[in-house]
């Protein structure tokens, strides 16, 4: 195993978790790649490759930019505490800005609007300029639409304005994206993605899950709901910490097969899961680079299944070689933080073969459920009530195996479990929206499998 290590900047390492045993002619190889991120510190320095002196000196100081997008349509005045909370909120997430930090913030409707600093550009965070864009938000006020690929071309612009590695969005909205077509979103998140990475957030219970959830899985960032608008300023406070430990950008997780051999899925399973087999690209014959975006002190899972050439007892090849890389900023060879091996050995040992690897076992239960929980919501949804009932039983059943307790909890506001072992529940006559919906945003958390 190689590790990235230089001072004050984060080590990265990687293990491997599989099950390296094959029976004869089996072609399938599944595998958890653990990867960490420690001792980055705390000036939010980003770790620059030691070979690339021209950027060294950026390592220094803080090397990052976040713009907050802040819904001010007209549905943000009902009730009229609601544009209190996010002008709260929003505050109290500039006070979380670092020193240092470029910074902005937007207001969305029907159409992006430069609320701090204005001018088409982003400040620099320090007492004077903190204090000054808290007196902007003054001037937020509830009217118009919701366009919120609007918002995001806006962010992206101002965030591309600065010549900084890191750059990070927090977008919050409380209703549906009614003023443009799916198509318009979709075509500005395809035009952001690999640009800056987001948080979204939706508050009270009138916007659309799929759509916030779909933001901060195109943008690789969190997605939560906030039903009760008093809690927006922790929230906010949380998310702009959070952005405020990352290190290190653009991280890719490159996965290297020999000839004959093909990566079949790549899926980040904790801490949530994340499907990323559609978001490779080329890096040479026969390797792919998946994105991971940005990374503090942190450590995250992912499931590789590699399809390999069927072989004999006693035969053994290597099915993938997994690479952490950071890709150079002037188009040069990328730098490898970490890298671990994926074997594959042919064997007749019936017990060998038969094992299943803990925690690839684990990983899979927790993929299930999150898709058992939103197929379950969606047939709900259409009044598919013995649908519902089974797929979310098979939730309770698999929250109940794993120890997913928080995922149990939320299940269970939403049907009545009879028998959480054997995946038995009647569906409630009553559930109150936010519920519902709290449930599908957090479906796809997930708990580590204990080591």
């Amino acid at each position: 195993m190689a590790n990235f290590s230089k001072s004050n900047a984060p080590r990265f390492s990687v293990e491997v978790y599989q099950n390296e045993y094959l029976p004869e002619g089996a072609q399938e190889v599944n595998a958890i790649v653990t990867v960490t991120s420690t001792g980055g510190g705390t000036t939010g320095g980003l770790p620059l490759p030691v070979a690339d002196p021209a950027r060294a000196a950026l390592s220094d100081g803080p090397d990052a930019a976040v713009v907050i997008m802040v819904d001010c349509s007209g549905s943000m005045d009902y009730p009229p505490t609601k544009m209190r909370n996010a002008r709260d909120a929003t505050a109290a997430a500039i006070d979380t800005v670092r020193d240092g930090v470029a910074f902005a913030v937007v207001a969305g409707t029907h159409q992006a609007k430069e609320v701090f600093p204005g001018g088409g550009g982003l400040a620099v965070a320090d007492d004077a300029t903190r204090a000054q864009a808290k007196d902007a938000l003054r001037s937020l006020s509830a009217g118009g639409g919701t366009a919120i690929g609007t918002w995001l071309r806006l962010a992206d612009r101002l965030l591309n304005s600065a010549d900084v590695a890191i750059r990070h969005g927090i977008l919050l909205t409380d209703g549906r994206n009614e003023h443009e077509e799916p198509e318009q979103l979709r075509a500005a998140l395809d035009a952001c993605a690999g640009r800056f990475t987001c948080d979204a957030r939706g508050v009270g219970t009138d916007w659309e899950v799929k759509e916030v959830t779909g933001i901060a899985s195109a943008l690789l960032g969190s997605a939560d709901i906030v039903a009760d608008p008093g809690g927006l300023a922790d929230d906010f406070t949380r998310m702009m910490e959070s952005a405020m430990g990352k290190e290190v950008a653009d991280v890719a997780l490159r996965l290297w097969t020999p000839q004959g051999s093909e990566v079949k899925f790549v899926k980040q399973v904790a801490p949530t899961v994340e499907e990323l087999t559609d978001r490779r690209t080329q890096s040479g014959a026969r390797a792919g680079d998946y994105p991971t975006g940005s990374w503090g002190d942190e450590s995250r899972d992912y499931h590789v299944c590699v399809e390999v050439p069927a072989a004999g007892v006693g035969q053994e090849m290597l099915a993938a070689r997994v690479s952490l890389v950071l890709p150079a900023p002037d188009g040069g060879p990328a730098q490898t933080l970490s890298q671990g091996l994926i074997r594959a050995v042919w064997t007749d040992d019936m017990v060998a073969t038969t094992s299943i690897n803990p925690q690839v076992a684990h990983y899979t239960g927790q993929a299930e459920l999150a898709q058992a929980i939103q197929a379950g919501l969606d047939m709900r949804k259409t009044g598919d009530e013995a649908g519902a009932t089974a797929k979310l039983g098979r939730a309770v059943q698999l929250a109940n195996e794993s120890g997913n307790a928080d995922t149990a909890k939320l299940l269970s506001k939403v049907v009545d479990v009879v028998d959480a072992a054997a995946g038995t529940v009647r569906l409630k006559a009553k559930v109150a929206e936010a519920d519902e919906m709290t449930l599908e945003t957090r479906s796809t958390k997930t708990v580590r499998v204990k080591k």
